[in-house]
């Protein structure tokens, strides 16, 4: 059973509690971070962005987690296939960061001395612009990319996925999130000197847009991807693991600008020696209505770790290319070969 929200209303009620369980195609839940009522240190605001046109990748974060803010910038050559990531820490933002209440509008910016990131959103493009000081060793990294507004075939703004999801043991605890496929990008990225354009007719971008109130120890299944299947826009979100889902997934196909929802998703990643994931080997997904079967064969695995006992966070962010059927709402069958994008899971203790 897939609940869709239809009415326009307060994220929380008066008790600071999620007002509605479901899913949505625009950001309908009205955001407002002042109606929060748990403890500040649990609310946890971030904007990330990836862009790539399959040869070059790059991924920009901005994240507000109360008690730290976390800046990265990653550079993904999938050609090499390489990447670098650098992130720096920022201590008891606290909601200070100033991230918009809603994705349709508004900018969020940071400045240090070594670099800083732009989020920019006039409410038709976004402009990401970013310069970071020794990013790869010495070596700086700038760049500035512009992504359109997707759109259907009527002209007008294209379906997002937007889910309202509870954590069934904390009343007050939630993730409100939309994930913003298929955005034509155009601009440049350089590295070390060496510049990379990105043209418009064949690279995209991604806007992850996260608020929530999260509880203490979770984990996550992530995948996405955009990009053309004979011609026309199409991408995917899929993803679980993480608070009661019973309401709706977040699982679902884009095609010329329209969702079409699917059900549950599984990801099958393999295991190496002595049972343990190995992210590099294929993976495959499999869905419980037979509407998204895909193999996917890595390129890259971006991952990190970090164990400050306390704090851990573990990720397999694996890029690649899927191959497989997807099926949209009327029957009409997407059949992929080398469709790329990525798939993670991610282990927190926040």
């Amino acid at each position: 059973m897939q609940h869709r929200i239809t009415a326009n209303k307060p994220l929380l009620d008066k008790k600071g509690r999620l007002a509605e369980a479901g899913y949505a195609t625009r950001l309908i839940l009205d955001y407002d971070r002042s109606a929060i009522k748990a403890g500040n240190m649990r609310i946890k605001e971030w904007d990330y962005y990836f862009v790539t046109d399959g040869k070059i990748g790059v991924a920009l974060t901005i994240a507000d987690n109360s008690y730290m803010g976390l800046d990265s910038i990653s550079y993904l050559d999938f050609t090499k296939p390489w990447q670098q990531t650098t992130s720096t820490m920022r201590i008891m933002p606290q909601g200070r960061t100033g991230f918009p209440s809603t994705s349709e509008a508004g900018n969020v910016e940071i400045y240090r001395k070594n670099y800083f990131l732009s989020f920019k959103n006039d409410g038709e493009k976004r402009t990401l612009s970013f310069k970071m000081d020794n990013f790869c060793k010495k070596d700086s990294i700038k760049g500035e990319i512009t992504l359109q507004n997707p759109l259907n075939e009527d002209g007008k703004t294209a379906d997002t996925m937007v889910i309202a999801t509870p954590f069934p043991k904390r009343k007050k605890a939630f993730y409100y999130n939309q994930k913003i496929n298929c955005m034509p990008a155009s601009g440049y990225v350089e590295l070390a000197g060496k510049k990379h354009e990105f043209d418009a007719s064949e690279s995209f971008g991604l806007l992850d847009w996260g608020r929530g109130v999260w509880t203490y120890r979770n984990t996550w299944y992530w995948g996405s991807a955009s990009g053309l299947y004979e011609g026309e826009s199409f991408g995917f979100n899929i993803g679980y693991g993480f608070g009661d889902n019973s309401a709706a997934t977040e699982n679902m196909l884009f095609y010329k600008g329209k969702a079409h929802k699917l059900s549950q998703v599984t990801f099958n990643i393999p295991q190496g020696e002595g049972g343990k994931e190995d992210y590099m080997k294929p993976w495959t997904f499999t869905s419980d209505d037979g509407r998204f079967e895909m193999d996917f064969v890595p390129v890259i695995d971006r991952a990190a770790e970090t164990d400050f006992k306390l704090l851990c966070s573990r990720q397999h962010q694996v890029f690649g290319k899927f191959s497989g059927k997807a099926v949209l709402d009327g029957g009409t069958v997407i059949e992929l070969k080398d469709f790329f994008g990525f798939a993670e899971k991610v282990f927190n203790k926040w």
